[in-house]
């Protein structure tokens, strides 16, 4: 876990809060907060998706993190912005990512947020086993929360 004025990462295989990661965000000077849950899903690719297993070094992770959201703040006139992603074995409808933006106005939460999701979905060093409910399993390391 690494905390910083303006911002919050975490992996962890503790369970995540979006309530922890909100109360973080909201400032006296926030206008509007942006917050994206990414759950597991009963289904990819056709198949029924059993629960999703997530592997990764948090410390090395936390790190990519860090990087990703002082880029985020190079971009965008953000408040702060808290993340936190779970490691583990997860059932359909638990969160496996959660990330929260504070800005003034919504338009940069929302520009902000949605980078934020499409750089860790790309750059995040955690990879997924997928296991299926007919005995087969799925690695995949480029899509974590698709």
């Amino acid at each position: 876990m690494v905390r910083e004025e303006k911002y919050y990462v975490e992996v962890t295989k503790n369970e995540i809060s979006v309530k922890k990661l909100y109360d973080f965000c909201v400032t006296e000077g926030t206008g509007a907060v942006d917050i994206f849950v990414g759950t597991v899903r009963n289904h990819f690719d056709g198949k029924k998706v059993e629960s999703i297993d997530y592997h990764g070094y948090p410390e090395m992770a936390e790190k990519v993190l860090q990087k990703i959201v002082n880029q985020t703040f190079e971009q965008w006139p953000i408040n702060r912005v808290a993340i936190q992603h779970r490691l583990g074995l997860l059932q359909i409808k638990e969160p496996s990512v959660i990330i929260v933006v504070s800005s003034a106005h919504r338009a940069e939460a929302f520009s902000a947020c949605r980078y934020l999701i499409e750089e860790i979905k790309k750059d995040l060093p955690v990879w997924k086993k997928e296991n299926f409910r007919d005995g087969q399993t799925s690695w995949k390391s480029d899509e974590l929360i698709a």
